[in-house]
């Protein structure tokens, strides 16, 4: 009897290896576009940290151009989803690869859900909430959609995604690309607890450079997966 972790899409339902490969360069490069963008008229991810009403002020000075770049952003973490998808299933070239394949999709697909959940915050609701001035209701939002949903679960996920898809590689005899993987994946998890760090009265700084580096890494680890995907 056929173990039901080892039933996975077919290959061909899947994209060619040089398809998949260009896939997951490109969203390595073009999830950083928006960043970018963000870090020079929005000084992110350095202004989430201040004062909600400084924040508030700073997001209603943006105007259309930032809600747009922010939307862009969120539709990296969206793309993430089907990208993270695939590439699991196409390391899933052993039995005993199947269970993480299947995790690391899950994993994947949960992250890019839940990254983008938080990122639209600032496209559906901020905007409202900037035009009535409400900081108390954006402080909450950011608290919860931002830094609970987005922040802390997206980013652990994102990090289980990413070291489940590093030992299938490791497997293959990736061993480079692997390492890199996990490194990235620990210091994104490290990042993730900013938040509490905040909530428990301790600077967050150290945590908040980890997950800088982590999605640093995380590019780094991304391209050299395109790569090894191609080979």
């Amino acid at each position: 009897m056929t173990h039901p972790l080892t039933i996975l899409p077919p290959s061909r339902h899947l994209p060619s290896p040089r398809g998949l490969a260009v896939a997951v360069a490109a969203l390595a490069v073009g999830f950083n576009l928006p960043f970018g963008r963000l870090a020079v008229i929005f000084d992110y991810p350095g202004i989430l940290r201040q004062p909600p009403e400084a924040i508030l002020q700073a997001f209603a000075a943006g105007g259309p151009s930032l809600i747009l770049t922010w939307y862009a952003f969120a539709l990296a973490a969206l793309i993430f989803i089907p990208v993270a998808m695939a590439h699991s299933l196409a390391l899933n070239r052993t039995q005993t690869a199947a269970p993480l394949a299947i995790a690391a999709a899950i994993a994947g697909a949960l992250a890019g859900v839940l990254q983008a959940m938080g990122l639209l915050r600032w496209v559906m609701v901020v905007p409202g909430l900037a035009a009535d001035g409400d900081v108390q209701g954006f402080a909450l939002l950011h608290a919860f959609a931002g830094v609970a949903v987005g922040e802390h679960l997206g980013q652990l996920l994102t990090a289980l995604h990413v070291a489940l898809v590093a030992a299938m590689q490791r497997g293959e005899g990736a061993r480079i690309v692997s390492a890199l993987g996990q490194a990235t994946a620990g210091a994104i998890t490290l990042g993730a607890f900013e938040g509490v760090a905040l909530s428990i009265g301790v600077d967050g700084a150290v945590f908040g450079m980890l997950a800088i580096a982590g999605y640093l890494g995380l590019t780094l680890w991304m391209l050299g997966s395109a790569r090894h995907l191609l080979r």
